[in-house]
């Protein structure tokens, strides 16, 4: 049986190029420190060997290596709904009844019957967090969680893009993990809203494959495959290989979205102590979509001639073009010393290339005229993140301890581009004219800017188990350093924070189930640009006290979790509207409450319901009008329930039947002028296990799924009068899978 720090091997990666003394030493210490688990991880190989093996005698055949009877895994495949562990809010494979911070998991099998189509479409049904707000023009997984939003991305425990950019094709996930609050005690400069933690298939062993083949409206197609197998038995490799291919067309204009995408992987497991996995992702977005920016005089209220139609496009199909590619590469390894120490290193390289050309809303002429303008912007992004761990698990009389110690950095290079034209390109919506455009000239707006950003973080972190108590303690240090290029004026800025965040947390298991918890969190973002007075300003910081309950006894499927908190962030950039200067005054406070659930509350019945209010308003600012607005594209309410039941016996034996709600309250925008109305939703799903037809069709399921089953045409969000969204009309999918 594998020691209880030998049984996962993953976390977190990502990419840019390192430049510079400082870089090349730290990748020599990484270096080092990545051939001493090796060489250890070959001592160990040797040392398990049998003596007839070493001395040259018949070799033994093995079967795959697999440890068996440890269960779920906090970053693996979840069964069912209901995940157990979670690696997310510690970066140890702890319990969530353990894990004094309030975190979701949504497992495959759940994105799977629902279709999500995005991670931001797998988080429709989870509490406190806010996605799609850009509607139908679902270009990126962007997050409000908490009334904050941008919320980061991290890929099997390493940041994953930056702002919006970055997309991952939710086939390649075996969960989405929400960590709500600030985190920065574990992944440097964060969102005080929490972080999404994306897990990634990969290869263990396992010989399960799939494939599907999907057909929806919107001229829908695609098809995916997920297979597996055994390069050595004796060796302990496996492999993995996940592939996916889509096409189909924007809602709203006649854009195509097109994608096809790859993630190959391979696991080495030469002992039950040692785990080496390498994995590498592709995916090709050569028409990736558009945002359709939009009035608020013609979504939320109506002009004389009424509501613009919610297929009107406002672009043009002949000017529009946007392409996307992202590559990435990394590993983690980990490796058991022995039954108390537990070493790991996870990196990750990561290159995304995004451009877009395209027209945008700019005013309203009359009540059918828009005028816009023509724009174009690109996007490179290029880091570099590595992860190193040292795990101790061991007891003092009646104190169990799991001390965690790390060291991580990442480094990124991110060239941005964006160009306007002055020239009015006027459309009237209720007649739309998309004919040639001619020769466009970038007149306007332009900026062609380089940012190098550096973060190395040391941490710690205590989990001390009292008997049914578990106290959590942690504290980091960062050192981060980012240049400024201004490309067109040939300048650039240095500018250098240091911070220091921190955790503490306490969570109390009874026997019946129900686990009360406390914690107090911090964040911190360094910010660039400098003040009126010319001073750099300091990094924006946030604290999070959180006071919750869970309920999920040992003897029954369910995670149930109601919590309250409280988040308030300084230091952030206001502008002063007599001079027009900005300075670090603001303040945003954030409260609220949340209950979540996820369980199988009868056999072959799954539910998931949420709810969440939030309170986000501004509290302090150097405009004065600007103290008590709330925050823009943030609903005061949400709601959702969600139920799936599978039946498997009797004269329905094989159908499965899910149907959910979803309720969104009302939103406003950045000046509290436009009031976005709420709106109920409703989504369906039906399956049919094919074997029960015939035994000849086992492992074969077709699935339809409908979103927005009643076709409510709904306002997604406004951040202005010019910037409204629509939300997503009906969709519907069927999809023909084989598992074998």
């Amino acid at each position: 049986m594998m020691c209880k720090t030998a049984q996962n091997a993953h976390a977190r990666q990502h990419g840019a190029r390192f430049t510079g003394r400082k870089a090349l030493v730290t990748l020599g210490l990484y270096a080092g420190v990545s051939l001493a688990v090796l060489h250890a991880a070959q001592a160990q190989q040797a040392t398990d060997t049998p003596q007839s093996e070493q001395q040259g005698t018949d070799p033994i055949t093995l079967d795959p290596i697999r440890v068996e009877g440890i269960g779920e895994r906090g970053d693996g495949p979840v069964q069912g709904y209901v995940a157990k562990r979670s690696r997310a809010g510690t970066k140890t494979d702890t319990p969530l009844m353990k894990t004094s911070q309030s975190v979701s998991v949504v497992p495959a099998e759940q994105i799977e019957d629902q279709q999500a189509g995005s991670v931001a479409e797998a988080l429709r049904y989870s509490a406190g967090v806010f996605t799609e707000y850009r509607g139908m023009s679902n270009q990126h997984d962007e997050m409000y969680v908490r009334g904050f939003s941008y919320v980061p991305r991290y890929l099997d425990g390493l940041d994953y893009g930056l702002g919006s950019l970055g997309q991952v094709e939710p086939y390649f996930l075996e969960r989405v993990e929400v960590l709500r609050g600030p985190s920065s005690i574990l992944y440097g400069q964060a969102n005080p809203g929490g972080i999404v933690n994306l897990v990634s298939k990969k290869a263990d062993g396992d010989l399960g494959n799939s494939m599907e083949l999907t057909a929806g409206t919107d001229n829908l197609f695609s098809s995916a495959v997920d297979l597996s197998g055994i390069l050595s038995a004796e060796k302990g490799i496996s492999w993995r290989m996940v592939a996916k291919g889509i096409t189909e067309e924007e809602q709203a204009g006649d854009v195509d979205k097109k994608r096809i995408a790859v993630m190959p992987s391979v696991n080495w497991t030469p002992n039950d102590r040692t785990d080496l996995t390498v994995s590498l992702m592709y995916q090709n977005d050569p028409d990736a979509g558009t945002r359709n920016f939009l009035m608020s005089r013609g979504l939320v209220t109506p002009t004389s001639s009424g509501y613009i139609p919610q297929d009107f496009y406002i672009g043009n199909p002949n000017f529009e073009e946007s392409s996307r590619t992202q590559t990435s590469v990394g590993y983690e390894l980990e490796h058991a010393l022995n039954d108390m120490i537990t070493l790991r290193q996870n990196a990750r390289y990561t290159n995304i290339e995004a451009d877009v050309k395209g027209m945008i809303g700019w005013s309203t002429i009359d009540d059918q005229t828009i005028d816009r303008r023509a724009t174009a912007y690109g996007d490179e992004l290029e880091q570099y993140a590595i992860d190193n761990q040292a795990q101790f698990d061991f007891a003092t009389g009646a104190f169990e301890h799991t001390v965690l110690v790390g060291l991580d950095a990442k480094y990124s290079v991110h060239d941005g581009q964006y160009k306007r034209s002055n020239t009015s390109y006027p459309i009237n919506w209720t007649s739309p004219d998309y004919g040639p455009i001619g020769t466009v000239v970038y007149d306007g707006y332009s900026y062609d800017e380089t940012t190098k950003s550096r973060q190395i973080g040391l941490y710690a972190q205590e989990q001390l188990e009292i008997g049914q108590l578990t106290l959590s303690a942690g504290g980091r240090h960062d050192w981060a350093d980012n240049t400024f290029e201004d490309n067109a004026a040939g300048t650039s800025t240095d500018y250098s924070d240091s911070a220091f965040s921190g955790r503490l947390g306490a969570i109390y298991n009874f026997s019946n189930g129900l686990a009360p918890y406390v914690s107090y969190s911090t964040s911190f973002e360094p910010q660039l640009g400098s003040n009126g007075s010319g001073a750099p300003y300091e990094p924006v910081t946030a604290q999070q006290y959180e006071a919750g309950i869970k309920f999920g006894p040992d003897s029954g499927r369910y995670q149930l979790i109601a919590s309250v908190y409280k988040i308030t962030q300084q230091n952030v950039v206001s502008r002063d509207p007599t001079t027009n200067l900005s300075y670090q005054t603001g303040e945003i406070e954030s409260r609220g409450y949340e209950l979540e659930a996820h369980a199988e509350i009868l056999d072959n019945l799954n539910l998931v319901a949420s709810y969440s209010h939030i309170n986000a308003e501004i509290t302090k600012d150097a405009n004065p009008v600007s103290v008590g607005l709330k925050r823009d594209r943030t609903p005061e309410d949400q709601a959702s329930l969600w139920l799936k039941q599978d039946i498997v016996s009797g004269a329905f034996d094989g159908l499965g039947f899910g149907a959910g709600v979803r309720y969104i309250g009302e939103s406003t925008d950045r000046t509290n002028t436009i009031d976005v109305p709420d709106v109920t939703l409703f989504d369906a799903m039906l399956s049919y296990d094919l074997a029960s037809v015939s035994t000849r069709l086992e492992g074969a399921k077709l699935q339809l799924n409908v979103t927005n089953l009643t076709d409510e045409t709904y306002v997604a969000s406004c951040a202005g009068s010019t910037s409204c969204f629509y939300g997503p009309g009906r969709t519907v999918t069927a999809t023909l899978k084989y598992s074998w």
